[in-house]
């Protein structure tokens, strides 16, 4: 979440006379101050209009082709969640129907994960994967501890092993928990964690391997079998064994339904945990995340709190208290609603989208595609060497048709690439990606025409997506 400073500018909002109806007078007068509370209250209908138009300015949505978070819900959904917005749900005494289909969730979820027994699989909704990776990754820690009492005494760090590439709520966690964060850097063409790089990288003090079945750098699935089949390797070498999870942030919700036959998931006895967010290719407006384990071995039972809640016991594991229950049901109602075949046919058609929309940008001749959108439904491409604009260019040139397409750099070893990266989610259509393509066609002949890219000219490069 950003962090904010109060401006403490003393501005103060105007008020159009028209939104008082009996008393236009009084509404003119009105300035209530924005960031200090005012001294009286506004009408209901006018603090509704203020925000209202302010929140005018924000982005479309539907045009936000940077986010991964789904933007689009059946009304029916909205709906429900609408009349579960009061329910927290951490009170799972007074609302056990709620806490039921929580349970319901990760039961179902256990078994698309194949968990060796989706009855002794273990899990929990989240606010998002951010927290989940949170809880996974203490649980790794927490396991590495009980194995190395002493070496953890005499003051040995720790050390979790990923790709550069990871979402940066792995870099909070090491750093709130105190972990080594050993990442591998990007090499050549090779832009996620290998098999190679990750047992390079584990020692005694390795509590894991973080594998991202879906990076949002480019829309890859890392090799996950491969990597663990290098840690079984290891093992059988040197004793070690380090347990791998799966932040299967987007792919979690994309490769059971797509891409059966890949095996990353419980089906590999070294996959401790898993996490997926909701909010994402779970279709599922934010934030709900759900973290899974494998069995209860897996979750270190001093980690979870029975607390006395309301007149009831429960356990719990989680970085939150208190929050609302209505994206649970939502989950819940996504789940029941789509079933196996209609997550199929959803994310299919998102493929389809990204497959299309990656190959005709490739036809222009003016960009080069790193990805293909045929494993999430996302892709990343850069411009060509020959031409006189780079990826900001032509992110600030569509953004004035509304389209938001994030240009960002790709981190160490490969600070020299900048990409632009399009995510195709449930909503986004054929029908848009062709209007996608028709505004970049029709861009492109006022790019080809500049000197040199922007930048160069002393234009500020605005990083339109941060990891």
């Amino acid at each position: 979440m950003a962090l904010h400073k109060g401006a403490g500018n003393g501005r103060r909002l105007s008020v159009s006379p028209f939104l008082g109806v009996t008393d236009p007078l009084g509404s003119m007068q009105l300035a209530p101050p924005v960031h200090r509370l005012g001294d009286g209250p506004v009408a209901a209908e006018t603090a509704y209009q203020l925000i209202h138009d302010e929140l005018m300015l924000d982005g479309s949505a539907k045009l936000n082709l940077a986010t991964f978070v789904t933007t689009s819900m059946e009304v029916q959904a909205t709906r429900l969640m609408t009349e579960c917005l009061d329910k927290n749900m951490i009170d799972k005494d007074e609302y056990p129907q709620t806490a039921e289909l929580e349970r319901r969730c990760v039961a179902i979820l256990a078994d698309l994960w194949h968990a060796p027994d989706p009855d002794l699989a273990v899990g929990c909704s989240t606010t998002g994967s951010s927290e989940a990776c949170m809880l996974a990754g203490m649980a790794l820690k927490r396991r590495w501890m009980r194995r190395n009492p002493e070496r953890y005494a005499a003051g040995a760090r720790p050390n979790l092993v990923m790709g550069v590439n990871v979402q940066v709520c792995w870099d909070k966690f090491c750093t709130f928990w105190e972990i080594e964060a050993r990442t591998a850097p990007m090499e050549g063409e090779r832009f996620h964690l290998d098999a190679e790089q990750a047992v390079a990288l584990c020692d005694e003090n390795t509590i894991g391997v973080v594998g991202v079945l879906g990076s949002t750098f480019d829309g890859s699935y890392e090799p996950i079998a491969e990597i663990c089949a290098a840690l079984d390797e290891l093992q059988e070498r040197t004793g070690l064994d380090i347990p791998v999870h799966v932040d299967g942030a987007s792919g979690g919700m994309v490769a059971p339904f797509l891409d059966p036959e890949l095996v990353w998931d419980f089906r590999l006895p070294r996959v401790a945990s898993i996490n997926t967010s909701g909010h994402k290719y779970g279709l599922v407006y934010p934030g709900v995340g759900w973290a899974l384990w494998r069995d209860q071995e897996s979750l270190p039972q001093e980690l979870v709190f029975r607390v006395n809640y309301l007149g009831g016991e429960m356990p719990t594991f989680a970085l939150n208290f208190s929050r609302p229950g209505a994206q649970v049901a939502a989950q819940y109602y996504i789940l029941l609603r789509l079933g196996r075949e209609g997550f199929k046919a959803v994310q299919g058609a998102c493929r389809e989208v990204a497959t299309y929309l990656a190959g005709e940008i490739g036809k222009l001749g003016c960009f080069r595609l790193l990805t293909h959108g045929d494993q999430l439904p996302v892709f990343a491409f850069t411009t060509t060497e020959d031409v006189p604009f780079d990826v900001f260019d032509v992110s600030r040139r569509l953004r004035e048709r509304g389209w938001q397409v994030p240009a960002y750099t790709f981190p160490a070893d490969r600070e020299d690439l900048s990409v632009l990266r399009v995510v195709c989610r449930n909503g986004f259509s054929r029908d848009l990606a062709d209007l996608l393509l028709t505004d970049l066609n029709r861009l492109l002949p006022e790019l080809r025409r500049q000197p040199v890219p922007l930048k160069e000219l002393g234009m500020p490069v605005h990083e339109g997506f941060h990891h």
